[in-house]
């Protein structure tokens, strides 16, 4: 059998935690910031674990992560 491909955007934008759940960035944090209040901004900069619906996606897409 032939290895198995990971999806390198994918391996770039996540990481595993010690728990072995994945670690995202939240999204709409590049541009247009200015009509955005600083407190949506602020918490937009935390990161946050992806949802248990999407986890099945992932785990196909980085296979070694």
């Amino acid at each position: 059998m032939p290895k198995m491909k990971t999806s390198r955007s994918a391996a770039k934008r996540f990481k595993k935690t010690g728990t072995g759940q994945l670690k995202r960035n939240k999204a709409y944090k590049s541009h247009i910031l200015t009509k955005m209040t600083t407190k949506r901004k602020r918490n937009l900069r935390k990161s946050t674990l992806v949802d248990e619906s999407n986890v099945k996606n992932m785990k196909k897409i980085l296979p070694y992560l």
